[in-house]
């Protein structure tokens, strides 16, 4: 049967990439968001559909879309949250990850 609907990208992860991305799906302490997003894209980059994906992980295909698209544009960058409107950040990812880990 043949594919129809718009080309996905495909995900190529480098050895690195796929470290990190285990890493942070599987580390506690991270951001549970980060975590989803990370077995998004190993998900993805085994060869699963956006559809498979979804369904394995409970989430919506366009969300799997979503950071497909973003992993494949910004690689690791495009996964962490982008800055919100408003006034400047007073306290550093640094400070926060200080107090998590204390």
């Amino acid at each position: 049967m043949a594919r129809t609907g718009r080309p996905v990208a495909a995900v190529t992860l480098t050895d690195d990439e796929r470290a990190t991305l285990v890493r942070w799906s599987r580390r506690a302490k991270s951001s549970q968001a980060l975590a989803l997003r990370s077995r998004i894209v190993l998900a993805c980059a085994d060869g699963g559909s956006n559809q498979d994906v979804a369904a394995d992980l409970g989430v919506w295909p366009q969300t799997v879309g979503k950071w497909r698209r973003r992993f494949v544009e910004a690689r690791l960058d495009g996964l962490s949250d982008e800055p919100r409107p408003g006034a400047p950040r007073t306290v550093t990812d640094e400070q926060v990850e200080a107090v998590v880990t204390a």
